[in-house]
């Protein structure tokens, strides 16, 4: 069992990392191998629309991340996404990142495990949760949960680690999506996946 952290930040042992980080141990102390992979200090351009991924199974553009990371997404049983908070909202960079993974791998994600994990000073923490959490829900990823919202607050990883509610919230998630992971494996194990509809339906209303 394997899950990929994304660090969203350019700060690569900042705020994020950190709570990242937390999660990441406790993962592993529950079983599950991690792996961290920094994207917010790269330089990643936007999706442009043109479904070129169609064609080629992966994004037209081959020259940063997102390619070599939709290939670890592959393998990977679950998918934590860090991002600090901008303006109410995740990184630039990130959302960037995020939308060509997404789009272009053409990959199944149902049933992979799905957690977004916010830095802040203050607030914004829950707008970032809601943009971040639509991917998963968009590819029928279950969300892990912890007992509280997956945020911790800082302005330094020194601040982030006197957060003490954030911390056990972290720990808490990373012992959560692991018990999801390992039950979802079991019951496809058992008896496979709920059954999917052979056809997805795409309306437009507009007449």
């Amino acid at each position: 069992m394997k899950v990929l952290l994304i660090n969203g930040s350019p700060h690569v042992h900042g705020c994020t990392f950190t709570a990242l980080d937390v999660v990441a141990k406790e993962l592993e102390q529950n079983g599950v191998e991690t792996e961290i992979v920094h994207v917010g200090h790269k330089d990643i351009r936007g999706c442009i629309g043109c479904f070129k991924c169609r064609e080629l199974g992966k994004c037209v553009f081959d020259k940063d991340l997102v390619n070599e990371v939709a290939v670890k997404f592959k393998e990977a049983d679950g998918l934590v996404v860090g991002s600090p908070v901008y303006y109410a909202g995740a990184n630039g960079t990130l959302t960037s990142f995020l939308d060509r993974l997404f789009f272009s791998a053409s990959y199944d994600k149902r049933f992979k495990v799905g957690a977004a994990v916010v830095s802040a000073r203050r607030m914004g923490t829950t707008a970032t949760l809601d943009q971040l959490n639509k991917y998963f829900l968009h590819g029928e990823m279950p969300v892990a949960a912890s007992r509280y919202w997956n945020a911790v607050h800082g302005n330094s990883p020194e601040e982030v680690m006197k957060d003490e509610e954030g911390l056990q919230t972290m720990r808490v998630l990373g012992r959560n999506m692991a018990f999801l992971i390992r039950a979802i494996r079991a019951e496809r194990e058992r008896g496979g996946l709920p059954e999917q509809e052979p056809k997805r339906i795409a309306t437009s209303f507009i007449r």
